[in-house]
């Protein structure tokens, strides 16, 4: 069973390429996908480059409160941050695993 982390250290370990889900299981990693409520919400390349898509309200595609708080904390672990339109073409996923 893995250990259930904090939210940062969940985004630390995405950052990383390692698995890790929050202490809640709302936010979670694969180590390469990005989940808040098992919507994908972050994708890491192979080269490590992490992409955030802004799933917020000024970001254009509001999903709930605690989704925004996932997103504005996973920034500061991100290289970059895409309109969700772009982010869902880009790094095409199922919206719910």
């Amino acid at each position: 069973m893995m250990t259930r982390l904090r939210n940062d250290l969940v985004l630390d370990k995405w950052q990383k390429g390692e698995k890790a889900n929050s202490h809640t299981g709302a936010l979670s990693t694969d180590g390469r996908h990005l989940f808040s409520y098992n919507m994908k919400i972050g994708h890491r390349a192979d080269s490590g480059v992490c992409v955030l898509g802004d799933f917020t309200s000024p970001g254009g595609e509001f999903k709930s409160q605690t989704t925004s708080c996932h997103v504005g904390k996973a920034r500061i672990f991100a290289n970059h941050t895409m309109h969700p339109v772009v982010f869902r073409k880009s790094f095409p996923f199922p919206e719910y695993r």
